[in-house]
């Protein structure tokens, strides 16, 4: 029994994520990570590894201007080990980016290693891949052009 709470407790940790991207609710986006998480995200123009309050700090400024992003998290794979767990997920992240009237779409995967802790399961290591992107959004002009 004890399985599958966990493995709803480690679905329900993925979708606070999207929530607290999508509503750009940082303070519940820390409660998804450890306090010492190690967070990648090499396809999204972040640096390439940073803290958990690192990069809530980027997602701040990067997400500022975008009026709407909807994660979608799919596929969901969990392989329970005691106390640790190994996440495979997919998502899909319909946007609205600045300098673009049409949605823009990505799609890739989540890995995460997640850990029990006191205050129930989160995450201590997350990669996010973008797979795919499409109707990116045309590039800034260069300056004096």
């Amino acid at each position: 029994m004890q399985h599958l709470i966990d493995r709803l407790e480690i679905a329900e940790l993925l979708a606070r994520y999207a929530r607290a991207v999508d509503t750009k609710d940082w303070e519940l986006l820390r409660t998804v990570f450890t306090p010492d998480a190690e967070i990648d995200l090499p396809t999204s123009g972040a640096k390439p590894t940073g803290s958990r309050d690192d990069l809530i700090a980027w997602w701040a400024a990067s997400l500022d201007d975008v009026p709407m992003t909807q994660h979608l998290i799919t596929n969901v794979e969990i392989d329970l080990d005691g106390d640790r767990a190994a996440v495979r997920a997919l998502f899909f992240n319909p946007m609205r980016l600045p300098g673009n009237e049409q949605l823009s779409y990505c799609g890739g995967h989540y890995h995460h290693e997640v850990v029990r802790t006191a205050d129930g399961w989160r995450s201590a290591k997350m990669v996010d891949t973008i797979v795919w992107f499409a109707n990116r959004p045309p590039a800034p002009a260069a300056a004096g052009n």
